[in-house]
C-alpha cells in the first residue's frame, strides 16, 4: 500500500518537494462500500488541481459518525484499511491517509491543503474544517454530485432484498 501515509509521512513529503505536491488537493469521507458516485467525486476533486489526498476515517470514526441500531449494521462494513487500499488503486487519488477524529480538521491544520473539496450537498458555513481552511488562506470548493448515490440507501436496499 505504497500510497497509503501516515500524517507525518505526508507532511514530510508535501515539505520536502512541494513543487511535486502543489496545487494539493485534500478530500475526506468513510468511503465505505466504494461505488461510482464515489468515483466520480474523486475524478472532480482532482481536476481541481495537481495531487489529490483522500482522508479516509478510520473504523473507529466511522462508528461514531454512522452509529448502528437493530435496523442498521454496524459500520463501516469494509475496514480501513481495505477501504484506504481501494483508494489507492483509482488514478485519481495520489495518496491516503487514515484520522480517527470525526473531522478532517487536523489533517487540515498539518498539510495545508490548496483546496478542500467536498460535494455540493455541503455548505462551506456548515463545514466543521471551513475555519481551518480560512485560517491559512486555502479554498474550498463543492463539487456538484454527478450520480447521487449512497453507501446507506446500498446497504438498505440490500436489507431489504433479504427481508
Amino acid at each position: 500500500m505504497g500510497k497509503v501515509y501516515s500524517l507525518e509521512q505526508l507532511k514530510s513529503l508535501i515539505d520536502a518537494n512541494p513543487d511535486h505536491w502543489r496545487p494539493l488537493v485534500f478530500t475526506n469521507g468513510c468511503f465505505d462500500l466504494l461505488h461510482v458516485g464515489h468515483i466520480r467525486y474523486l475524478q472532480a476533486a482532482k481536476a481541481q488541481g495537481k495531487t489529490l489526498i483522500v482522508g479516509v476515517n478510520g473504523d473507529r470514526s466511522v462508528a461514531q459518525i454512522k452509529p448502528s441500531n437493530q435496523d442498521k449494521p454496524k459500520r463501516p462494513i469494509i475496514p480501513e484499511a481495505q477501504r484506504a487500499e481501494l483508494l489507492t488503486a483509482l488514478e485519481s487519488v495520489d495518496g491516503v491517509v487514515i484520522f480517527y477524529e470525526t473531522t478532517a480538521t487536523k489533517i487540515i491544520e498539518t498539510i495545508h491543503p490548496d483546496i478542500y473539496v467536498k460535494g455540493g450537498d455541503y455548505q462551506v458555513e456548515t463545514l466543521p474544517e471551513s475555519p481551518a481552511v480560512f485560517a491559512y488562506g486555502g479554498k474550498i470548493e463543492l463539487v456538484d454530485i454527478e450520480i447521487p448515490t449512497s453507501t446507506t440507501k446500498i446497504i438498505n436496499k440490500i436489507l431489504d432484498i433479504n427481508k
